[in-house]
């Protein structure tokens, strides 16, 4: 601000009025109402090439992933997982973040800021996510009882790994070996067929506890998603496996709340991560708040004191 109009404001006077203004935008998010859009999007579903070769269709992608911020609690430090969902197109060119404390509330929202940004163009939605309870059911309600849930790969892949090396330690190469056998089966022939794979092998009977815990673990985790890892089908029709874009979702709001010594009181820390979502998502919505919060214009007109 001094900089621009050579005022000079004290820290405390910043972050009443930063806490402020994510208020508003808060109360706005939790009426599930979108920021509108300054102008139609130009959001392009069309698939792009990989590899050199072309796909048919088109596709939007959301995901949802959570991580703990330090929150201010009776003699100490709490943690409490933040949600953060997005919206994106397959070029990766434009994405949407939006954040919240209530996973439910959150899928709600996307669902606004889905049909603002007209994402029902698309003729999939497809949503990568990691296997935390209650995403998937989340998002079928609120967002699109059509849309498509798969399982991040590289989450089954850390924990192919993480197996291999419970089963061959110290033997990195072959606790390398067994994990990428695996995955060449999940990769090529899908969930269904690793769990059948694992079921033949069955866990050596010589195997630390920890590993055959983690072994039971694993077929049980792939068994109850194997609807989400058809990964041939997935990657025949061109489709990311990855989540990639979610998990530096999560690093975008995390920088602004998980700072070196950071304790926040649970609603400070909502506040500032939906402000910082919103400026991170681009696309004119920032300006457009602003432009709302001018007296007798937008959605807040009439609810300010």
């Amino acid at each position: 601000m001094r900089r621009v109009n050579g005022l000079r404001y004290g820290t405390s006077t910043c972050r009443r009025l930063t806490e402020a203004v994510g208020a508003e935008l808060q109360q706005q998010h939790a009426q599930g109402q979108a920021v509108p859009l300054p102008r139609p999007p130009a959001w392009d579903f069309s698939l792009p090439e990989r590899d050199g070769q072309e796909f048919g269709g088109s596709v939007a992608y959301a995901g949802m992933d959570a991580f703990a911020v330090p929150t201010r609690a009776d003699g100490g430090v709490d943690w409490k997982m933040l949600y953060v969902g997005l919206l994106y197109d397959p070029s990766k060119d434009h994405t949407l973040y939006l954040a919240d404390y209530d996973f439910e509330r959150l899928a709600g929202l996307m669902r606004a800021y889905a049909v603002s940004l007209g994402i029902g163009q698309a003729e999939t939605l497809v949503a990568l996510t990691d296997g935390g309870n209650g995403l998937e059911r989340v998002l079928r309600q609120a967002v699109s009882g059509a849309v498509v849930c798969v399982l991040d790969w590289w989450h089954l892949s850390e924990k192919l790994h993480e197996v291999g090396r419970l089963l061959h330690e110290p033997d990195a190469g072959a606790a390398r070996a067994w994990a990428e056998a695996r995955e060449t089966t999940l990769w090529e022939q899908g969930g269904q067929s690793l769990v059948e794979e694992l079921d033949r092998l069955r866990c050596p009977a010589g195997a630390p506890a920890e590993a055959r815990e983690k072994w039971r673990t694993l077929r049980a985790h792939v068994w109850k998603n194997r609807h989400r890892t058809d990964y041939p089908t997935y990657r025949a029709k061109g489709w990311d496996v990855g989540s990639g874009p979610t998990e530096a979702g999560c690093k975008v709001i995390g920088q602004r709340v998980k700072g070196g010594g950071m304790r926040w009181l649970q609603g400070g820390s909502l506040e500032v991560a939906t402000l910082k979502a919103l400026y991170a998502s681009g696309m004119g919505l920032w300006d457009a708040f602003w432009k709302q919060r001018q007296p007798g214009h937008g959605a807040l007109s009439g609810r300010r004191n």
